[in-house]
C-alpha cells in the first residue's frame, strides 16, 4: 500500500519538526528529498506556511543565498537560491538574541533593499540599471544562517532551498533613501566582534553589485509563480567571509555612511 501523503508536504513537516526540536540530520530522507528546485520551492512554501501558523507574523520579502562564488562552488551550482523573510524572525538593530534559538549562528554582513514599486513580469530580463527604478531604500543588515543539516554543502541545492535557504534571522539597521549616488559595489563593510575587527567586505562580492542580486531575483521569481512586490525586503548575500558566532558574542557590522547593525548573543 502506498501513502497518499504528498512527499512535498512530508518534507515540509520533517523540516519544520527539525526546527522545533533543534535537531540536525545528515540529509533529508530519500523518499521526500526534492530532486530539483521546482519541488524544493514548493516544499519551502509549505514550510513557511507552517512556520507562520506556529509563530504568527507574515512574509516580508526574500533572502538570497549563494550570491558569491565560494558558496556556489560548495553547492556545485551556477546561480543563487532564494528563501523567504518572515516578520517573526526579523529584528531592528540593536537587538539581543538567545544563542540557543539557533543550531548554528553563521553571521553574514549583507546589503538589503526594500522595493518601492511592484516589479512587472517582463520578457526582457532586468539588469542592475533597470531594477534600480523600482527600489526605495537600502538597509545595512546581518543575516543569521542556521541550518538543519550536519554539512549543508553536501546535501545539494534543492535541499538547501527547501529548508528556506537555511535562513535563521535577519537584523537590519536604519533605512537610507539617499543611496543612488553611492557606488555600492565598492562600498565597504566591517564586522567587529567583542571590539575586535574580524571581517572585511564590500558590495562587489555579491554578483558584482548588490543590485545585480535584486535583478536576478526579479527575473527568477516568475519561474515559480512569484513576483517582487512593493514593500518587499531583499537581502543580497554575504559580502565577506562568514563568521561563526559564539554565546556571549557582541557583534557590530559597520557599513560606513549607511549605518551600523548590532546584535548580541546572550541568554536573557
Amino acid at each position: 500500500m502506498t501513502s497518499d501523503i504528498d512527499p512535498r508536504t512530508s518534507a515540509a513537516d520533517f523540516l519544520c519538526a527539525l526546527r522545533v526540536t533543534s535537531r540536525q540530520v545528515a540529509a533529508l530522507p530519500a523518499a521526500i528529498r526534492p530532486a530539483d528546485l521546482t519541488a524544493a520551492y514548493q516544499i519551502q512554501d509549505r514550510l513557511v506556511n507552517q512556520l507562520l501558523q506556529k509563530q504568527g507574523g507574515q512574509r516580508i520579502g526574500y533572502k538570497i543565498a549563494c550570491t558569491n562564488e565560494i558558496a556556489q562552488r560548495q553547492l556545485q551550482i551556477e546561480a543563487p537560491l532564494f528563501g523567504q523573510l518572515l516578520s517573526s524572525s526579523t529584528y531592528t538593530s540593536p537587538t539581543t538574541l538567545a544563542p540557543d534559538d539557533f543550531l548554528v549562528r553563521i553571521i553574514e554582513m549583507e546589503f538589503a533593499f526594500q522595493m518601492a514599486q511592484d516589479v512587472p513580469i517582463s520578457a526582457v530580463p532586468y539588469t542592475q540599471e533597470s531594477i534600480a527604478a523600482f527600489v526605495g531604500v537600502v538597509l545595512p543588515g546581518i543575516e543569521i544562517v542556521s541550518h538543519r543539516f550536519e554539512d549543508w554543502a553536501k546535501v545539494g541545492a534543492p535541499s538547501v532551498a527547501a529548508d528556506n535557504a537555511i535562513h535563521g534571522a535577519w537584523i537590519h539597521g536604519t533605512p537610507s533613501a539617499d543611496w543612488r549616488s553611492l557606488d555600492l559595489a565598492q562600498h565597504k563593510a566591517n564586522l567587529t566582534v567583542n571590539g575586535r575587527t574580524v571581517r572585511h567586505g564590500q558590495g562587489s562580492a555579491v554578483l558584482g553589485h548588490p543590485l545585480n542580486v535584486v535583478a536576478w531575483l526579479a527575473n527568477e521569481l516568475p519561474h515559480y509563480g512569484k513576483q517582487l512586490k512593493r514593500g518587499d525586503f531583499i537581502t543580497t548575500g554575504v559580502v565577506s567571509e562568514i563568521y561563526l558566532a559564539q554565546p556571549g558574542d557582541q557583534l557590530r557590522a559597520d557599513f560606513g555612511g549607511l549605518g551600523v547593525v548590532e546584535v548580541a548573543f546572550t541568554n536573557p
